[in-house]
């Protein structure tokens, strides 16, 4: 018998393990969601201000800034697998804790708010981990990376559009508070089927905050940063790679001018038609618009460049703004959101590609820690700005002052270089 001969067979692709990765992705997309319009339905319930009830949904966003960066150094550190399995426990019992806290003592603005801080700090290290996750899972499952990159974004984007749905049926059927149990019973199912993903056999991400990628590239071990010296450390990979530097701040630019449009604008403009169900349709199209652009990146990168995926992207977004900011009716409004969302979608997995190119594997997750962070406050910080010029603008005219400076973003980014580098990645595993 030859030495050969005694060799374990090769492990055969199984789908598995992307099951159950998505499988996560959804339950906590879902979970994030009902929890997202629960909490505000809450507020109004228990103080009747639509002023604490923003107040608090802007108190969320604050933890993001502070989470993201450290989670994404806790993942390159301990690895990805614990990372996301231990936020999910804690998101659960932190959203557990509302109907406990409800049923001891009267729950008021005070304890609402420190229950969604405490619940938003734990957000981002879950879905972080589980996108850092990625390479090792494609490589089991036989999935080209790019392709389960696409179908991760557009199942956790099906997560956040189903979510609102099921927390509007669960708030009319049991109320706002009992609400919460299925939120923290998703964040469980999210737990226990990351801890169930063996990768060869065995649990991944786990002995020192090496992958088996840092095994097989020779990358001795995880850096030494800690706490602001791994954001430092996260911001200097963006900052040294112009192509991921500019497509980052990229999204996070047109987040800032999109999201507010679709969060101020929209809802002003049909609050003042008296028309909820027409704001609804538009935002589902958005949503599935969304949905159908990630899942097709993988379909679009056997078929285009990054860099035409990006170019095309941009200019649907900076196109399907206008007839949005125009506010013209509803079924032109429908198509514009559909190729908004088309638009959209793309981006997210395009950056996952991006970094797992061009960034090695033992600080990945810094990387998605900073740019989780910046998207998280970028967004919120528009809002404000935004509604105030409602208020002194109007609708009309605040939407279209979006909508121009949509466009000189998306021109100044088409017009630069960095777009031609995206398909000569930096790094390469072999190194």
């Amino acid at each position: 018998m030859t030495p050969s001969d005694t060799r374990v067979p090769a492990r055969r692709p199984s789908w598995t393990p992307a099951l159950l990765l998505e499988t996560a992705n959804v339950a906590s997309g879902v979970g994030n969601a009902v929890v997202m319009l629960t909490i505000p339905w809450l507020v109004l319930d228990v103080t009747g201000s639509s002023s604490a009830a923003g107040a608090v949904a802007a108190a969320a966003a604050v933890p993001v800034l502070v989470a993201a960066p450290a989670t994404g150094w806790l993942i390159d550190r301990v690895g990805h697998r614990r990372v996301s399995v231990w936020s999910d426990v804690a998101s659960a019992a932190s959203v557990a804790a509302f109907p406990l806290v409800a049923a001891a003592v009267d729950i008021g603005l005070a304890a609402i708010f420190a229950l969604t801080v405490v619940g938003a700090t734990f957000d981002p290290a879950g879905q972080s981990a589980r996108r850092a996750f990625l390479p090792e899972v494609a490589r089991a499952s036989g999935i080209p990376l790019e392709r389960l990159n696409g179908i991760h974004e557009g199942c956790f984007a099906a997560g956040w559009t189903l979510g609102p749905v099921l927390g509007a049926a669960l708030i009319a059927g049991v109320g706002p508070i009992a609400s919460f149990w299925v939120p923290a019973a998703l964040f469980l199912v999210a737990m226990l089927t990351v801890a169930a993903i063996r990768v060869g056999g065995t649990p991944t991400g786990d002995a020192d905050g090496r992958t088996s990628d840092d095994a097989g590239s020779g990358a001795a071990s995880v850096d030494d940063d800690r706490g602001w010296r791994a954001v430092v450390a996260g911001i200097g990979d963006l900052r040294r790679d112009r192509s991921l530097r500019i497509v980052t701040l990229a999204v996070i630019a047109l987040a800032g001018l999109y999201l507010p449009l679709e969060a101020v604008v929209l809802p002003t403009h049909f609050e003042a038609m008296d028309r909820p169900g027409g704001l609804g349709v538009v935002l589902a199209a958005l949503s599935a618009g969304v949905v159908v652009g990630s899942f097709s990146f993988g379909w679009l990168r056997n078929r285009l460049r990054r860099a035409t995926i990006a170019r095309i992207a941009l200019g649907g977004v900076a196109c399907s703004l206008w007839p949005l900011a125009l506010l013209p009716p509803v079924a032109v409004l429908v198509v514009a959101g559909v190729v908004l969302g088309l638009s959209w979608g793309p981006f997210s997995p395009l950056m996952n590609s991006l970094v797992q190119d061009r960034v090695p594997t033992h600080r990945q997750g810094r990387v998605y820690g900073v740019q989780l962070a910046l998207f998280g406050a970028a967004p919120p910080a528009a809002m404000l700005v935004v509604g105030a010029a409602v208020d002194h603008l109007g609708v009309r005219t605040t939407g279209l002052v979006l909508a121009a400076a949509t466009t000189v973003v998306v021109v100044t980014i088409l017009r630069s270089n960095g777009l031609d580098d995206l398909d000569r990645p930096e790094y390469r595993r072999s190194r």
